[in-house]
């Protein structure tokens, strides 16, 4: 009986034996990401960070225009593009290599911004976002604001000797009861040639008039 057990005793090291360990993975290099290598960036053609030209930006107007989701944005007529520019992806997106335009444009017709990626190679709109963001004033926005304010009664008959406009902001109200809170607006400051700010014009763009004239010290 003593013997039996020492038996079972010597025998319970070898049950527990550790498996040998797997042998750790060798590095290749490179960061995070499993080690893989990263895309060579430097070898991009140069050529795609150009500036777009006019029939590009033509080609990218005319394919989102025709994308059947801004059909009703197409058909109304009004909307204006905030801006056209060259876009670059790097690799491995599957557009790396594409000639890309990227085109902001602000709907009227529904309130709404278009953020539209174009492939000018493939010719289609890769990638649309709608939202209710308000984008920068476009420069003719900018100048349809001034002339907006130049022609209105109100705005000329507190304007004094020397004082012209001087800079266009956009505009949005801070309260539901404000009506540039909702609407796309432009605030058109006045002043003299030193700096000096003494009126403000709020301009609604989507109806094309003056809605606030206010001191600038009060605005």
């Amino acid at each position: 009986m003593a013997s039996a057990k020492k038996v079972v005793k010597a025998a319970k090291p070898a049950k527990g034996k550790a498996k040998p360990a797997a042998p750790a993975p060798k590095k290749t290099g490179g960061k995070a990401g499993g080690g893989r290598k990263s895309p060579d960036i430097a070898a991009s053609d140069p050529v795609l960070f150009d500036p777009l030209t006019p029939g590009e930006v033509a080609d990218a107007l005319r394919t989102l225009t025709e994308d059947r989701r801004l059909g009703s944005m197409a058909k109304v007529g009004r909307y204006r593009v905030i801006c056209t520019e060259p876009l670059v992806v790097k690799p491995p997106h599957w557009m790396a290599g594409h000639r890309l335009a990227r085109v902001v444009a602000y709907d009227y017709s529904t309130d709404r911004c278009v953020d539209a990626c174009i492939d000018l190679d493939a010719g289609v709109v890769s990638h649309l976002e709608l939202t209710k963001a308000q984008p920068m004033l476009s420069r003719d926005e900018e100048a349809l604001a001034v002339s907006i304010a130049m022609a209105d009664d109100r705005v000329r008959s507190k304007l004094t000797l020397g004082e012209s406009p001087q800079s266009t902001l956009h505009y949005w109200g801070r309260t539901p009861k404000d009506l540039a809170y909702a609407r796309r607006s432009a605030a058109v400051v006045f002043g003299r040639a030193d700096g000096h700010a003494s009126l403000v014009a709020v301009v609604d763009l989507l109806d094309n008039q003056v809605t606030q004239v206010v001191p600038a010290e009060l605005f």
